[in-house]
């Protein structure tokens, strides 16, 4: 699919634009080790589960990927860019023309207004706005699929910059953007492709669980699916990277690849007392794919 390959360059300097959400489990802390355990060189990059695109905005903002195909399940999210992928000055202006401030009736009566209307670009402005005042980036759903993350408190959140979102308008532009299960966003990578996954993590303990990403959420069958999609993409020469947490569950399911140890903060959990270091795990299938396909 991909005709061209993109070489990795030297990471010295992470690019000044930020995503334009403030994501639940982004990886922004860890982009420098992310970028540098990428393989060498690749030709297509596929993300499937794509969330708040801090590793696509910095991938694409230091030259390392052009054409891509992303996607997320969420629905939201997957209006919300392509709102700004094809109405960003739309986007921006209506930013400007909202009236909730950092109030906490402002708050509920924007949430309120988000769980009802089925307008497209109102519910992306409305997205922007609850992210950046709830709860820690949380996009959570109870059983009617309705968002329901409270209030944040902050003293002076912050909005994206116009400039921010016209910048993600210009990646997106060269993006295939999907609404779509993991399985189908990756189907057409080949060999010498490169695939990130970054799924919601499988938990260390009950108490980890705090986010329903969507109504249906991610269970431990759509884990061993995945590290099945993992299996059957090195088959096909493809080169894949996955972050997930360092539970022995994980360790099994993905057992003869390579490991690498992160420490991440994390600050969702239902008990205050175990927010903090935590540890990830980098999964790579590189030194399999780089024998079998010398």
């Amino acid at each position: 699919m991909f005709a061209q390959g993109y070489p990795i360059m030297e990471t010295k300097k992470l690019s000044h634009f930020r995503p334009v959400l403030k994501w639940a489990g982004g990886k922004r802390q860890l982009l420098p080790a992310l970028i540098n355990n990428m393989p060498d060189h690749f030709k297509g990059y596929y993300e499937p589960f794509l969330g708040g695109a801090a590793l696509l905005t910095s991938l694409y903002s230091l030259g390392k990927i052009g054409s891509c195909i992303i996607s997320d399940t969420n629905r939201d999210l997957f209006n919300l860019y392509v709102n700004i992928r094809e109405n960003p000055q739309k986007l921006i202006d209506e930013l400007n023309n909202l009236k909730f401030k950092n109030r906490k009736e402002d708050y509920y009566e924007a949430r309120n207004l988000f769980n009802s209307t089925e307008d497209p670009l109102i519910r992306s402005v409305l997205f922007i706005y609850l992210n950046r005042h709830g709860y820690n980036g949380l996009y959570r759903v109870n059983s009617r699929n309705e968002f329901n993350v409270p209030f944040g408190r902050y003293n002076n959140p912050s909005m994206p910059s116009a400039e921010n979102i016209l910048a993600m308008a210009q990646i997106l532009q060269s993006c295939t953007l999907l609404n779509s299960d993991f399985e189908i966003a990756v189907s057409d990578a080949e060999s010498g492709d490169f695939v990130y996954f970054d799924p919601p993590y499988m938990p260390l303990n009950r108490t980890s669980y705090f986010t329903s990403y969507t109504s249906s959420g991610f269970t431990m069958e759509d884990q061993k699916r995945l590290a099945g999609i993992f299996r059957e993409l090195t088959k096909k020469g493809v080169y894949v990277m996955e972050s997930n947490s360092s539970s022995s569950f994980i360790r099994e399911l993905y057992d003869g690849f390579d490991f690498l140890e992160l420490n991440a903060r994390r600050n969702i959990n239902t008990m205050g007392a175990k927010r903090g270091n935590v540890k990830e795990i980098l999964i790579t299938n590189y030194s399999i794919v780089r024998q079998e396909f010398k």
